[in-house]
Formats: C-alpha cells, sequence, structure tokens
C-alpha cells in the first residue's frame, strides 16, 4: 500500500498532463505531495525523511515552473524547473547515500534495512555505493531524455521509464543479495 502511496503524486502528475498539460501536472503533482504530508501528520504517522525531501522539492521545483508561467523571465523556459527536479531528487539522495559514511561515520542503506537484512558490512557498502551510483545515473538519464525528446516524451519516460529501471535494479539487487541472507526457516 505504501508504493500506491508514494507513487500518488508522480501518477497524478501524468494524470494531470493528459488532461491539462505540464502547469497542471506540476501544480497537481504540488497539491498532491502537500496532501501526502498533511494526512501523514492528520494521522499522526511518522513523515520520513525522503517524504520531506521530495516535498520540498516538488514545491520549489514545481513552484518555480509555475511562478515563470505566470511571470516570464526573458530567455528562460518555464517547463526548465519541473524537468530538472526528478534529477536534483535523485541527486539528493545519491549525494545522502555518498556522504552518510564520510561525514556521520554511518551507512544510511544500513541504518535504513538492517533490522530487515542481516548482512556482512563490506556488503552494505557495497549496496549504499551502489544505489548511490544508480542514482546519479537516473537523474542524468532523466536530463538527457527531458532536454533531447519532446515534453511528453519526456512525462511518460518520468513514469514509466524511471519506474521500470527502478523495478529492474531492485530485482537485479534482490538476486545480488539473497546469496548473503540465511535461510531462516
Amino acid at each position: 500500500m505504501k508504493i500506491f502511496f508514494d507513487l500518488f503524486p508522480v501518477g497524478l502528475f501524468f494524470l494531470a498532463y493528459q488532461w491539462g498539460g505540464i502547469y497542471w501536472a506540476t501544480g497537481s503533482a504540488i497539491a498532491a505531495s502537500t496532501l501526502q504530508i498533511i494526512t501523514l501528520l492528520l494521522l499522526r504517522r511518522h513523515v520520513d525523511a525522503t517524504a520531506w525531501i521530495g516535498f520540498v522539492v516538488i514545491a520549489l521545483f514545481g513552484g518555480l515552473t509555475l511562478w515563470t508561467h505566470l511571470h516570464p523571465v526573458a530567455g528562460v523556459d518555464a517547463t526548465l524547473f519541473i524537468r530538472w527536479k526528478p534529477t536534483v531528487l535523485y541527486w539528493i539522495f545519491a549525494a545522502i547515500l555518498a556522504l552518510g559514511p564520510l561525514l556521520f561515520q554511518r551507512n544510511p542503506m544500513k541504518s535504513l534495512l538492517s533490522q530487515q537484512l542481516p548482512l556482512p558490512d563490506h556488503i552494505w557498502t557495497r549496496l549504499n555505493l551502489t544505489w548511490s551510483l544508480f542514482f546519479v545515473a537516473l537523474g542524468a538519464l532523466n536530463l538527457y531524455v527531458a532536454f533531447t525528446f519532446s515534453e511528453a516524451i519526456w512525462v511518460k519516460f518520468k513514469l514509466f521509464g524511471l519506474m521500470a529501471l527502478m523495478l529492474v535494479f531492485i530485482i537485479g539487487q534482490g538476486i545480488y543479495l539473497s546469496r548473503f541472507i540465511e535461510d531462516r526457516s
């Protein structure tokens, strides 16, 4: 259920784009992300750091998109900001993963998942680095598609392409990690 909750803004962005274009999609994603945070707070549920980061990035970059659409700036395409948004989000995650061990002497992946996954420390280090590099690559790929292809193709890629890549990566990680997980039956 959490995955559907987490994907709500992206899905709504896609649907709103089909209905009303990039600015409706941007406003819908901001509203959906805001609604997510408010819902979690009203239900007195923990709002994790990734949700807060996602909210701040969509509010900032989506807000800049809408602002520059309503108040044009010479030489600036208003959609520039929303096209950069996934890249910024992925690169923030990559930086957190890469810098966590250096700045805080903690492996972020191990901190998040060690209760569910007992792994040797060297595997946690490898997993953390792999995810960091994956997020860097996703950010770069988003920029390539966003600024090489049409807006409509980018919107489809944002929902279906990035999600498919994430799913394939997670499956690959699962296969790799399965050899380090003890059979507890």
